[in-house]
């Protein structure tokens, strides 16, 4: 045979395979670039203070109540639907905590325990949250009705209950133990311990998702390689705990904020409910063939996405400290821009949990940057749309040339 007709094998060097699972995960390693991209600019731009240990801070406190939304609207989106309302909720939520800490508890019941209290504040948003997950999810799924059309009554439902339970005013929403979930600080010993814990789940993870594709008789990656996608995350982790540990530790949101992720990871990737959401959003018709309950999935995920906007007007009321008549505002639009720019495709089947978390980094260092460079609102809303629309474009390309 001829060298011009010798069929060329591919190479199983080390090269080639980190080419190859570059290539796969091309649009996952262009969001790290980016934010990278935009912490490497701010921190010129604002004379090295961008990315000092307060800032760093600050910065992830401030992303945690748009991440708590976008991590639920990753399986919204993924099913087909949207979330428009989610905002707007959350904003209630807030407020409803605001009314009992003030209104309640501490009218009524001034020597009321501050850990009881707290708790049935928390308690108070959450069920506000799931309550309305659920009449909005058996509307959406079993009447019917489009998402779209849903919570865009909902967002003005919500918008409307705000305004009359808080007349126009502004409601303290303040507790020596309810400040800690949005302002406290996890001491430093405990943030060393927290990084140990999540490096262990990491590893542990990694054996795990070895062993089961061994199992099923999947192909095994190098186990170098499996090292070398848990090491990158636990040294940015680790970056990150040290420099909020020359501050004060880690916020309190962050906290919470890791630990939802990390679970809502898990029912992702690792459930039924996860991998139907999944099935549903890539082929409707495919998923209701081979006897997954659609309106079963879609009516859960509604209830899950209320929930996750109950966490978030928890955290938003102790964080703000107030329950106010612009609680909320814009909320919506900073959920779905972050799932979108992590990689979330608008058209259904397609999103990850840390990809929403990275869009809710950028969207919160975008915005970080701006202000301490005192540019106009205006102006940082334009930035926005523009990286949003760029960002769907990039989806529709890698989908074309995948």
């Amino acid at each position: 045979m001829s060298s011009s007709a010798t069929e060329i094998k591919p190479t199983s060097s080390l090269g080639s395979k980190i080419f190859l699972a570059i290539r796969r995960n091309i649009q996952t390693y262009t969001l790290i670039i980016a934010v990278v991209a935009i912490w490497v600019i701010f921190f010129f731009a604002t004379n090295y203070s961008y990315l000092g240990p307060q800032n760093i801070s600050n910065l992830f406190r401030q992303m945690s109540v748009t991440s708590f939304l976008s991590i639920g609207m990753v399986l919204v989106i993924v099913t087909g639907g949207i979330d428009l309302s989610v905002g707007k909720l959350a904003g209630f939520a807030s407020v409803v905590c605001a009314y009992l800490q003030y209104y309640i508890w501490f009218k009524y019941f001034p020597h009321l325990n501050p850990v009881i209290s707290a708790s049935l504040t928390i308690l108070g948003g959450l069920l506000m949250g799931l309550l309305a997950g659920v009449v909005q999810g058996y509307i959406i799924a079993y009447l019917g009705l489009p998402a779209f059309i849903v919570t865009l009554g909902g967002m003005w439902l919500f918008n409307g209950l705000l305004l009359l339970v808080t007349a126009g005013k502004t409601i303290a929403a303040g507790g020596p133990v309810f400040d800690f979930i949005g302002q406290g600080y996890i001491p430093p010993i405990l943030g060393w311990v927290m990084l140990g814990v999540i490096v262990l789940f990491l590893v542990w993870n990694m054996f795990s998702g070895r062993r089961s594709k061994q199992k099923y008789g999947f192909e095994l990656r190098p186990l170098y390689f499996d090292f070398l996608r848990v090491g990158l995350p636990a040294l940015l982790i680790l970056a990150y705990v040290i420099s909020v540990n020359l501050y004060t530790g880690i916020p309190a949101p962050v906290l919470w904020l890791a630990v939802v992720a990390v679970i809502m990871a898990y029912v992702a990737n690792n459930t039924r409910f996860g991998r139907y959401a999944y099935a549903i959003g890539g082929n409707r018709e495919a998923a209701r063939l081979s006897g997954i309950s659609i309106n079963g999935v879609i009516f859960r995920v509604f209830i899950l996405m209320g929930f996750l906007c109950g966490v978030a007007g928890v955290v938003m009321a102790s964080y703000v400290g107030y329950g106010t008549i612009a609680a909320g505002t814009g909320y919506e639009l900073d959920a779905i821009a972050a799932c979108i720019l992590g990689g979330t495709s608008p058209l259904g089947g397609v999103g990850t949990i840390p990809g929403a978390l990275i869009g809710a980094l950028i969207i919160a260092s975008l915005s970080n940057g701006l202000q301490m460079l005192n540019v106009q609102p205006a102006w940082q809303y334009v930035v926005k749309a523009i990286i949003l629309i760029v960002a769907v474009y990039a989806d529709v390309y890698f989908k074309k040339h995948k």
